[in-house]
C-alpha cells in the first residue's frame, strides 16, 4: 500500500518480519494495538485493511 517492505513496515510497527508476511497470508490474527499500528502506517481505518472470517467484502 506504500510501497514498503515487509521489513520496513515490521520495523515501523515494532514486530518481526515473518509476523507480517503471517498477518498477510491470514495466518495469524494480530491484536487490536498492532491491527491499529497497522491502520495508523497505512493512514487507513482498521475495517479496511481486517475482516471477520465470512464478512461479505463492499
Amino acid at each position: 500500500m506504500k510501497s514498503m517492505t515487509q521489513q520496513e513496515l515490521a520495523d515501523r510497527v515494532g514486530v518481526t518480519r515473518q509476523t507480517i508476511l503471517s498477518i498477510e497470508k491470514g495466518k495469524y490474527t494480530p491484536s487490536v494495538a498492532l491491527a491499529l499500528q497497522l491502520a495508523q502506517v497505512f493512514a487507513v481505518p482498521v475495517e479496511a485493511l481486517f475482516q471477520l472470517e465470512g464478512e461479505a467484502h463492499d
